[in-house]
């Protein structure tokens, strides 16, 4: 019997209350060594989930009800969460220079994407949908700033800002794509996806928005009923993107938008995401990790190798271009340029989200709309961009500070 096979079958015998212990511990150890090694943990919890999946060492199953549901959750968690976390506060200081930097971050990687997807021989709408995973991304190395203590320059704030417009224009352009691709192509049903997106986006934005401060408000001397309504909030959100053929991440991250201004520095925001960063967020991530077979992944990248160069290079490329043509009209240094442009790097939150919820969305032929070679690159893209993007962060970011003044923002 080999190592694998006597890990295995002991860690199977083991009775269901030990097996969540181990589970807890993976959940708790994994990011502390992750963060020694200097990985995200993210990308700790990814490569674990790998490890203990059904490929190598098989102790979980690839799809388990009790795993997918606290997954999915998880996911949506991770979406909503990205809402609150948004500083519109900052982001109305500064915000035609926000949505010109949102504008450009966003459109040049989707159009480069899309031919990227193009030449690799996908059809229009997954090459689209591809565009759109690239045209968002993950502020991972915020917290270098915040150590750092530059969070009130206007380069750093401009880029907080442009992640609303670029998470939000992506998800929705996704949406779109998900939704055609599904129930298949014609200028009737396009039309009506797109009026019912542009009665839902501002219904949730607005209408959810003034709904939900005024339920918190009411319930705002309660913690723990708080807590709850914050949930009810983000499930209501995510069903109705789901009742007219909208992912629920969709909901979700509007969702944290729309109420983002009403939770800020209340306790029970911080518990809600301290309860969905410390359990059901980690194991989205282990369950990710459950879907890559080692073999087959590398194989496939072997075999695909420029369509994964490729994806890398038009992110690196699209998102350097629009940093600098944001440095030049709004006359910042190299510093902030560089800074810009490594914050912007990072594919982690919304981009594997999206890539699973379009993994896991057919035609009706059966057809997936990213197949599990295009699922494979864009893990790659994640890893990479996840190291690399904080590791130019900490190089950059400290000359930002040193250099002649930049234009310091306040809150009010």
């Amino acid at each position: 019997m080999d190592v694998p096979d006597f890990i295995r079958l002991h860690a199977l015998a083991l009775p269901p209350f030990a097996k969540f212990a181990l589970a807890m511990a993976i959940i708790v150890g994994i990011p502390a060594l992750s963060r020694r090694i200097r990985i995200p943990g993210v990308v700790g919890l990814l490569l674990t989930g790998v490890v203990i999946g059904p490929h190598v060492l098989r102790l979980f199953a690839e799809h388990h009800p009790a795993v997918d549901f606290l997954a999915e959750l998880g996911k949506l968690l991770l979406m909503f969460s990205a809402g609150l976390e948004i500083n519109l506060a900052l982001f109305r200081q500064a915000q035609r220079r926000s949505v010109i930097f949102g504008l450009l971050t966003t459109s040049l990687p989707l159009l480069l994407g899309t031919i990227v997807g193009l030449w690799s021989g996908y059809q229009f709408v997954s090459a689209v949908v591809l565009c759109s995973l690239l045209a968002s991304h993950t502020l991972l190395a915020f917290s270098i700033i915040l150590r750092l203590g530059a969070t009130r320059l206007e380069p750093i704030v401009i880029t907080v800002g442009a992640t609303v417009m670029s998470d939000t224009l992506s998800l929705i352009v996704f949406a779109i794509c998900a939704s055609t691709y599904h129930s298949g192509f014609s200028v009737s049903i396009l039309a009506i996806q797109i009026l019912e997106i542009a009665i839902f986006v501002p219904f949730i934005l607005i209408g959810l928005s003034r709904l939900g401060a005024y339920l918190l408000n009411k319930v705002e001397a309660d913690e723990n009923a708080y807590f709850v309504v914050m949930l009810g909030i983000m499930g209501v959100a995510a069903v109705l993107a789901q009742s007219i053929n909208l992912p629920g991440i969709v909901g979700a991250f509007l969702a944290g938008l729309a109420v983002n201004a009403a939770v800020q520095e209340k306790p029970a925001k911080e518990k809600l995401e301290f309860f969905g960063n410390s359990f059901f967020i980690p194991i989205f991530f282990l369950a990710t990790g459950f879907l890559i077979d080692p073999v087959v992944f590398f194989r496939s990248i072997a075999q695909h190798f420029a369509l994964t160069a490729g994806i890398i290079l038009v992110l690196f490329v699209g998102k350097w271009v629009a940093a600098e043509i944001a440095v030049r009209a709004f006359k910042y240094s190299r510093a902030a340029r560089m800074t810009m442009w490594s914050l912007t790097l990072p594919q982690v939150a919304a981009t594997l989200a999206a890539t699973l919820v379009a993994y896991d969305t057919f035609n009706p032929a059966g057809q997936r709309l990213v197949d599990g070679h295009l699922l494979n690159a864009v893990l790659v893209l994640m890893l990479v961009t996840s190291i690399l993007g904080p590791t130019l962060t900490e190089r950059f970011a400290p000359a930002l500070l040193q250099e002649s003044p930049q234009p310091v923002l306040t809150s009010r």
